[in-house]
């Protein structure tokens, strides 16, 4: 179950992203165009971002989060909760909070926004349906742990730690896995019915 995304919600979600990205390319003095070479992302698609008049793909969003060498949840959580006292009875699930890609095929909620004492933030990752979600390497030093919380999912990853290119492996319900995410990596749903995973990310090196 879940709520529709309205217009006026759509509408916040991009002044968010686009805000956290104006912001995070402030305190960094670059321009568009450095932005553009350090995240590999068109200068005209970071500009409609910063303007609110587009949001990017999980993958386009990543490579702007490894660009600045940011966590993920820096773009997923709303500058006012930041913040705020994440305590324990804080509640982040909110649409700020909420990112899906432009197939609606996965939807990432940010559980818990990067702590700048644990180095971790928390994600609940859902892949619909015969749906697979490939990501590029990330910074040196990113760890994750992923944990099959509601259905069987699989993953791959470029390299074992023998340097042997890896087949798909699947993550049946309640198993979980470890890796360097500085690889490319992937996760898919060969079955019928959407898959719910939680993904911790460790930045080991920030």
């Amino acid at each position: 179950m879940g709520c529709a995304i309205t217009k006026d919600i759509i509408i916040n979600i991009h002044a968010s992203l686009g805000s956290r990205l104006k912001t995070a390319r402030s305190n960094k003095g670059w321009s568009l165009d450095k932005t553009s070479q350090h995240t590999g992302v068109s200068k005209a698609m970071l500009g409609q971002i910063e303007r609110g008049e587009s949001s990017p793909t999980v993958v386009r969003l990543w490579n702007i989060a490894n660009g600045f060498e940011l966590p993920l949840s820096y773009f997923l959580t709303d500058l006012a909760q930041t913040q705020a006292d994440t305590s324990a009875n804080t509640s982040l699930n909110t649409a700020l909070n909420k990112l899906q890609n432009s197939e609606q095929d996965i939807h990432i909620v940010t559980l818990f926004p990067y702590d700048a004492q644990t180095k971790i933030e928390v994600f609940q990752i859902t892949l619909d349906p015969q749906r697979s979600h490939i990501s590029g390497p990330h910074n040196t030093g990113v760890v994750e742990h992923i944990i099959a919380v509601d259905g069987a999912m699989e993953y791959f990853l470029t390299l074992t730690p023998a340097g042997i290119e890896q087949e798909w492996h699947i993550l049946k319900q309640g198993e979980s896995v470890k890796f360097n995410a500085d690889q490319q990596h992937g996760y898919r749903n060969m079955t019928g019915k959407p898959v719910t995973i939680h993904n911790i990310i460790s930045y080991t090196q920030a």
